[in-house]
């Protein structure tokens, strides 16, 4: 059995995985050594088989308390891979349409074009991020964003999910929808979207749609144990420091960007808005079974067209910044060109990540999907960190 195209074609299949397994220890306990990570938890599957599993490091360094498999995350972005697929199946249910305005549901929602019109904003576009919102974070301090008072969904902020979206439907777009991507809001408005279509709480329906079907318990809007959170951390001079209530992070790669609004406390507050791009908190292991049972064709969450349009670049000829060599799809990146992206995945493969320290990929090419958890904010990020690059030359051999 041959993992990746690394591998040596004479090894054995035991071989090949204690190679792969000495590969990927020696990145996590380099990252660990070097303090760039507190604790990860990581899984690949090659082919429906579980071939690494390893939970390493703390959850919470200054209570002594290790990282186990059982560890919940906050998600951060890894919440849209969630709200985007309750989404895709409420379109297979025929109660959304990938081309039909979201005024359909949200009739207020008519953001204006920097010339003043007003167009038409699909479900398509919240999925692929082509309605040309924008993140406050994108944004500097003083960017309309933060002058409307619009949360992105990491921050403590005393508004509803429904204020929200409203507050974004006062800042005028970036461009006329569908013209152009950017990472955006588009994914929290998605989930109002989703309430409407359903009559039920983001929560619920994303339980409903996506969890309920796979058996998992560990993901949704709230915390499932308090006792299994892993605390947050984030670089402080090359030594991982424990977050603060409210953290400012500076994201280097994005110029003129205030940088990420994060506070801690906000898993805890039951007030908290339900971000579909940035509120979740839940386990590497039942992302893991999302994933697979999106790279097995989409049953039983999905249909197969369904799956299919998810993993179609929406972007062609767009650059991506800050991820060259990838296209969007509904939901996730797509890859189009490995030399470009830097990447051994295989073109077509899905990846997408999450600021408080995630990555995942899904190389359906090569049969793998991967789910790496760190609890050390943008070092396990791809873009902001190293960890998920080595990780990946690591799991390519």
């Amino acid at each position: 059995m041959s993992l990746t195209s690394g591998d040596r074609p004479s090894s054995s299949p035991a071989a090949q995985m204690k190679d792969l397994s000495d590969r990927i220890d020696a990145v996590i306990d380099t990252a660990l050594a070097q303090q760039r990570v507190v604790g990860a938890v990581v899984l690949v599957a090659k082919n429906g088989e579980t071939v690494y599993s390893r939970a390493a490091g703390f959850a919470d360094r200054e209570a002594n308390q290790p990282m186990t498999p059982e560890t919940l995350f906050r998600l951060s972005s890894v919440s849209k891979v969630y709200a985007s697929v309750a989404a895709m199946a409420l379109v297979g249910q025929g109660r959304l349409a990938l081309d039909a305005p979201v005024t359909n549901w949200l009739p207020d929602f008519r953001p204006t074009s920097p010339d003043g019109s007003v167009s038409d904003i699909t479900v398509r576009h919240l999925l692929s991020h082509m309605a040309d919102l924008n993140y406050g974070f994108l944004e500097p301090a003083d960017g309309p964003y933060h002058r409307a008072g619009v949360s992105d969904g990491m921050d403590i902020a005393n508004v509803t999910l429904e204020e929200n979206v409203r507050r974004i439907a006062t800042v005028p777009l970036l461009f006329a929808p569908g013209m152009s991507w950017n990472y955006s809001l588009a994914t929290d408005v998605l989930g109002l979207l989703i309430e409407r279509a359903t009559g039920l709480p983001l929560a619920d329906a994303v339980r409903t749609l996506v969890m309920e079907p796979l058996g998992l318990t560990d993901t949704g809007f709230t915390i499932a144990d308090p006792n299994r959170l892993a605390t947050g951390y984030v670089d402080d001079g090359g030594t991982p420091r424990r977050m603060a209530d409210l953290e400012f992070i500076p994201l280097p790669f994005i110029e003129g960007s205030e940088g990420l609004r994060m506070s801690l406390a906000r898993a805890f507050d039951e007030n908290a808005y339900p971000s579909g791009g940035a509120g979740m908190i839940g386990s590497a292991g039942d992302l893991l079974a999302v994933l697979e049972a999106l790279r097995k064709g989409g049953a039983p969450l999905l249909s197969t067209s369904q799956l299919e349009a998810m993993v179609t670049d929406q972007t062609p000829g767009m650059d991506l910044l800050p991820w060259p060599g990838r296209g969007f799809g509904l939901g996730f990146t797509v890859l189009r060109d490995p030399v470009a992206a830097n990447s051994p995945e295989a073109v077509g493969a899905w990846r997408m990540g999450g600021a408080y320290g995630h990555s995942w990929f899904v190389d359906p090419a090569n049969g793998l999907t991967v789910v790496a958890f760190t609890n050390a904010g943008l070092e396990g990020q791809s873009p902001g960190g190293r960890f998920p690059d080595e990780l990946t030359r690591a799991i390519y051999g």
